[in-house]
C-alpha cells in the first residue's frame, strides 16, 4: 500500500481532518515522512515543541509522564492506525508528556511547518479547517451531553452508524479511536464490541469493524436519554 493511501486512511477517520475532502487529505499525506523507531526510543518529551502530527503505521507508542518520586505512569497506549498530536500541529505549544516506542515501531510524521506553508498557498483550506475546528468544539459539547445522558452502548452504536454513512459497512478504525469518539476506554469499547460480535451484529478484524446488522445498531443508537 502506498504512503499516501496508508497515511490518508488514518486522516480519513480522524474527526479533525475527515471532512477536508480526499484531495486535501492526499496532499497532506504526500507531505508526510516516516520514521523507524527502536523499542524504548523516545519520540518526544515534556517541553519539546509541539510541532508535529504523528500516525502509527505499525508498533505501539506509549504516552507517559513521571512523578516526583521517579515513577513512570502510562497515560495512554496507542497502536497501529492511531493519530496523535492534532492540536500541537495547529498551536505549536510545548509537549506535556513523553512519547516512547514500547516496541519496534514505524510512525508517519507530518510537520507543522509543512502544513502552515500549504495553508498559506491554499487559504480556502485554512478557512475550511477553521470551520472544522469550530465544528469540533460543538461536537465536544454534544459529546459531553451524550456522556451525561446515554449509555456507552448507545454512544458507540451512534458513532458506528454515523461512520457507516461516510465509509460503508467496513469501517477502518481502531478501538482506541472509537473510545476517543464516545468517551470510553479501549477496554470498555472492546467489551461492548465483543457482545455485539457474539450477537451477530458486527464482525471484528484487525483495525476494522464490519457492520453486519446495521438496523440493530440503529435501534440501539436511538436509546432515549436520561435527561
Amino acid at each position: 500500500m502506498s504512503k499516501v493511501s496508508n497515511f490518508g486512511s488514518l486522516l480519513r477517520v480522524n474527526p479533525l481532518f475527515a471532512d477536508l475532502g480526499p484531495e486535501v487529505i492526499d496532499c497532506l499525506a504526500e507531505m508526510a515522512t516516516t520514521r523507524m523507531m527502536r523499542a524504548g526510543e523516545l519520540l518526544f518529551q515534556v517541553g519539546d515543541p509541539g510541532d508535529t502530527l504523528y500516525g502509527i503505521r505499525r508498533g505501539e507508542i506509549r504516552i507517559e509522564t513521571g512523578t516526583e518520586a521517579g515513577r513512570r505512569i502510562v497515560l495512554n497506549s496507542l497502536g497501529a492506525g492511531d493519530l496523535f498530536g492534532e492540536i500541537a500541529l495547529l498551536d505549536g505549544h510545548e509537549r506535556t508528556a513523553d512519547a516512547v516506542a514500547a516496541v519496534a515501531s514505524e510512525v508517519f510524521v507530518l510537520r507543522r511547518s509543512d502544513l502552515l506553508a500549504y495553508l498559506k498557498r491554499e487559504p480556502d483550506v485554512a478557512i475550511r479547517l477553521i470551520g472544522l475546528l469550530c465544528s469540533r468544539i460543538r461536537y465536544i459539547a454534544g459529546q459531553m451531553n451524550e456522556l451525561a445522558t446515554l449509555s456507552l452502548g448507545a454512544r458507540l452504536a451512534r458513532r458506528l452508524t454515523v461512520l457507516a454513512e461516510d465509509f460503508g459497512n467496513e469501517i477502518q478504525i481502531s478501538q482506541e479511536q472509537l473510545g476517543a469518539f464516545v468517551g470510553g476506554t479501549r477496554e470498555s469499547v472492546n467489551r461492548q464490541l465483543q457482545v455485539w460480535r457474539r450477537a451477530g451484529y458486527i464482525d471484528l478484524r484487525r483495525g476494522c469493524v464490519v457492520l453486519l446488522d446495521e438496523e440493530a445498531l440503529t435501534r440501539m443508537a436511538q436509546e432515549p436519554s436520561c435527561a
